[in-house]
């Protein structure tokens, strides 16, 4: 096969099930040129490098041109026209001043608060399954999940989460490099009407605030003091509704199949569920929910052999990197007890995943439990259906046989 087609592989839908031997072949090439120019990185040494060079970034707009021919440098320049962009797709300073208003708030306390609910929802979305023989860990029990904390997390009434659902199914779809046309339309439909709804529910938080996120972060006084504006707070809540839906869901889902394929580990899993916290962090590496992204150069860069040129679309291949033997010792194995786990699961450097500590709690949550409460589980089949997605990848269903579903 082409070295420079094989991206444009990974891509197709076809092979979606598995990518994991057109990531090895890329892989004979640390950095290769693609026939359509993009540049893609896919050993660990390379991707970590990259993610803490600040020659690369993650503002595509720094390398549109403007009218008068010259490269964009700030996206205030064409602020007119500026979607609702999160603070990931920000460089410094921006990037750090967003960045810093949420950490300050998302606080380990916070995010301790929360466990309890998160066990109590686990709870309730497993015994819904209670006089079942089959269930869809997607949609049973998967996507009810994360959603719900996030809601839960940004003061979102529970009852609008069938609208979430709907609009950033249509978001996680789209975020492909590929995307044009009609999806980039729907994308940017569902952009606006997430950003129309939080707009609104921003302004109900100002008359009525509460306990959420979003009311503690316009109570610290950074929006009277200009330090955020509500449209960054509105771009902020998509970003943290994204993070915390799709992503998850796929953390989950993409566990659990991993765990089916392993009966031995389950079981392990099933007489000591303190283990959890582990097997999150092997999946992360082993079948993470984000395979990739897609960066730019701001300057010539020399590495691995090869000068990646400014201004070229860049892909760091980030499930790539963490099957990369180099790095872990028999990489294709799935391993909880593997020491020394530095995987890209959460991304990396600045842009790391802000909601990790979220995912971490949902995903431990929801392996423990499905661990314990599932009876025989077994795979409805081996290959499930996925969706659409190349970079937020995981199943669109996963069907599970079970004897029972027993009391917790």
């Amino acid at each position: 096969m082409n070295n420079g087609n094989l991206f444009a592989q990974v891509l197709k839908f076809e092979n979606r099930h598995n990518p994991y031997p057109l990531y090895a072949q890329l892989r004979k090439t640390p950095v290769s040129v693609q026939d359509d120019g993009t540049y893609v990185v896919s050993t660990h040494a390379e991707i970590r490098s990259l993610l803490f060079d600040p020659r690369v970034s993650s503002d595509e707009e720094k390398n549109l041109p403007s009218k008068s021919g010259s490269e964009v440098s700030t996206r205030n320049e064409h602020s007119s026209q500026e979607e609702l962009r999160s603070f990931g797709t920000f460089d410094p300073p921006d990037h750090d001043r967003l960045r810093s208003i949420v950490v300050n708030q998302l606080t380990a306390e916070r995010i301790y608060g929360i466990r309890s609910g998160v066990e109590e929802l686990v709870k309730h979305e497993l015994d819904k399954c209670r006089e079942r023989d089959q269930i869809d860990i997607v949609d049973d029990f998967a996507y009810p999940l994360p959603v719900t904390v996030i809601c839960k997390i940004l003061g979102v009434p529970f009852e609008d989460q069938q609208f979430f659902h709907e609009q950033l199914t249509v978001f996680a779809a789209s975020v492909d490099p590929d995307e044009e046309g009609e999806n980039k339309r729907k994308k940017r439909e569902a952009q606006k009407q997430l950003g129309d709804y939080m707009h609104k529910h921003i302004q109900n938080l100002r008359q009525h605030p509460g306990k959420d996120l979003l009311s503690a972060i316009m109570a610290n006084g950074d929006m009277e003091a200009g330090q955020i504006n509500e449209q960054e707070l509105v771009a902020i809540s998509i970003m943290l509704l994204v993070a915390g839906h799709e992503t998850t869901v796929n953390l989950i889902t993409n566990g659990m199949l991993t765990l089916l394929r392993y009966p031995e580990h389950l079981e392990r899993l099933h007489q000591d569920p303190d283990l959890a916290p582990r097997f999150v962090q092997e999946v992360l590496r082993f079948e993470p929910p984000v395979q990739f992204r897609t960066r730019t150069t701001l300057a010539d860069i020399e590495i691995a052999g090869t000068v990646i040129p400014k201004g070229v679309p860049l892909v760091l291949l980030l499930a790539s990197g963490n099957r990369d033997p180099l790095q872990f010792n028999d990489p294709d194995r799935f391993d909880p007890d593997r020491q020394n786990n530095q995987h890209f699961g959460f991304g990396g450097s600045l842009h790391s995943c802000i909601g990790a500590p979220i995912a971490r709690l949902d995903g431990e949550l929801a392996f423990r439990a499905l661990a314990q409460r599932l009876q025989s589980p077994c795979l409805v089949e081996d290959v499930p259906e996925y969706r659409q997605g190349a970079s937020l990848r995981g199943p669109r269903h996963l069907f599970v046989k079970v004897d029972a579903v027993i009391d917790a």
